[in-house]
């Protein structure tokens, strides 16, 4: 027997949830002391940050390649 697919709407735009995904880590890793767990805390953001970025590209109407 199949599982069910567990579905869920979403309340947030894409470009918000990664937005609050970035912020989050970076808030985090402000406490922090520097170290191996801020550092990945600091990746993330930045990968989070990125992902908007290319987000917002894809839905642009006439976009270019990015620079």
């Amino acid at each position: 027997m199949t599982s069910k697919r567990r579905r869920f709407k979403q309340t947030q735009s894409l470009k918000e949830r990664l937005a609050e995904g970035a912020m989050r880590p970076r808030s985090q890793a402000k406490a922090l002391s520097p170290s191996a767990k801020k550092e990945a805390l600091l990746r993330r953001a930045r990968q989070d940050e990125i992902a908007a970025n290319l987000t917002e590209w894809l839905t642009t109407p006439g976009s270019r390649a990015p620079i």
